[in-house]
Parts: C-alpha cells; structure tokens; sequence
C-alpha cells in the first residue's frame, strides 16, 4: 500500500513550483491556474484584463501566493517583465504556460477575410509564444530545468475547421514548441503543446456567430467521444500533467485533447 506521505505528495503535483501563466485572467488560463494552485505551485498570472487578474490573485492567495502582472504578449519588454517578475518574487520559474491567445474575426472564407485581422491575431497567438519561450528558457537554461506549454488546438493538425489566421497560427504554435523542444532539450527543459478541440466558451460562440448552447450541441453532435463534453478543466489537468514531473520525459508532444477527433473522418459516418 502507498504510504500517507507519497499520497501526500501525488495530491499535491507542483508543490513547490513557480509557473507564470500568460491569459491567466479567465478562460483556459483561469481554470489552470486554479487548479495550479490545488497542487501547490506559486503563480504568476500575466494578462491584459488588469481588474480580472487581479481579483483572481484574490482569490488563488487563499490557498497559494499568487501575483498579477500586467502583460501584453505581443510586447517583449512586457514578457521580459513578466518571467523576471517570477524570479524575483519566487526565485525560479518552473514551469511557463504560453496560453494567450485570441480566434479573430468571425469565421469567413480567406478572401472575405483582412489582413489587419491576420496580423493580429499571428502577433497575439506567435509572437506571443515565442517571446513566452525565449524568455522563459533564458531563465531556465542556467537553472538546467523546466517545463513550457503553449496552448495550440485541434487547428494545428486539422486545418478545415477554423478560419486561415487562427489555422496558421497555431500551426506555427506547433512549429515553435517542436523547435524549442530539440534546442532546449540539452538544458533538461521540456516543451509541449495541449491542444483541445473547439470549446463551447462566449468568445468561440461569437467567432462562429451562434450561440454558446447551440456551439455545445454542435460540438457533441460532432464528437467520436460522446456524452463527455470537453470543458476548461480538461485541459488545465492536461496542462498540469505536462508542467509535473510525471512526465519528466515528454518532451516535443502535441497533446491532443479532442476526444479522437482528429483521428477520424467524420464524412464517413459509418459509427
């Protein structure tokens, strides 16, 4: 039988650990760095929604120390400030959650589409990223340890589902965390991607113009894996998985989180 101190510590999967996570206000971000803390890590929370993150600070600072920073991630000197933020209020980052992001516009055929629209949202999803990666692994190369995640989607392996700025960002969000997986890997540093399927939250509702309760219904009525529902929480446990040390030799994985989705061809209906 598991003595009560290795119970102890599975309870508590990041105890000790600093993570900043970048789109920590709400969403995906939220739901992590809740359940983050749970497990005992000190967190950084950096976002745009200064009134938001700090509320949740609040709040998580009943059961962890928790610290907002504000951070546009299009932004290096914000990045910079946001990872030296970390190490100075904790001495280490550990682990760096690269979940910014944002759809764009509502979802139109590449040439109702414009190319403001596909700059930001590669500037906010991208470059977002990889400023998150390069500065994370400046602090953690001479530390000779760590985990970074970015949060990609089911887009960055199935391009028809969303439209061609959000597909190609995270198609690019792909191709930084695998290059920054076979360059940081000699430093012990791990990188990897969580990427679920299309959530049912108020923002993806309004990029596909319905509503959230019908984009639910539309997503079970798609779903291989039926019945279940994919929520936030799924992919902050996946997220916690990736930043534990459970998985101290995972590195360069694209974790799906789509319930077989990109797996199969649904034109074939033959299930």
């Amino acid at each position: 039988m598991a003595s009560a101190t290795m119970l102890a510590s599975a309870a508590r999967r990041l105890e000790g650990k600093v993570a900043l996570i970048t789109g920590g206000a709400s969403g995906i971000g939220k739901a992590t760095a809740k359940l983050f803390a749970q497990h005992g890590a000190r967190l950084v929370i950096a976002d745009i929604q200064d009134k938001v993150g700090s509320a949740v600070c609040e709040k998580l600072n009943t059961q962890t120390k928790a610290t907002y920073v504000h951070c546009d991630v299009t932004n290096e000197p914000d990045v910079e400030k946001a990872v030296d933020a970390a190490v100075d209020r904790y001495g280490k980052l550990d682990i760096m959650f690269n979940n910014a992001g944002v759809i764009g516009s509502p979802v139109i055929p590449i040439l109702q589409s414009d190319k403001s629209n596909f700059e930001k949202v590669m500037s906010v999803n991208v470059t977002g990223c990889y400023l998150g990666t390069k500065h994370a692994a400046r602090v953690m190369i001479p530390a000779r340890r760590g985990s970074i995640i970015s949060t990609a989607s089911v887009a960055s392996i199935e391009p028809g589902i969303t439209p061609v700025a959000y597909t190609s960002s995270k198609h690019a969000v792909l191709g930084i965390m695998r290059s920054a997986a076979a360059e940081l890997g000699p430093y012990s540093i791990r990188v990897n991607c969580v990427s679920p399927n299309v959530l049912p939250t108020p923002l993806a509702a309004e990029a596909l113009q319905i509503k959230e309760t019908e984009l639910e219904q539309a997503m079970e009525d798609k779903a291989v894996l039926k019945g279940l529902g994919l929520t936030k929480d799924d992919v902050a446990y996946a997220a916690l998985y990736l930043a534990s040390d459970e998985s101290k030799y995972i590195s360069g994985l694209n974790l799906l989180i789509d319930g077989a989705f990109s797996v199969t061809n649904p034109s074939f209906g033959v299930f």
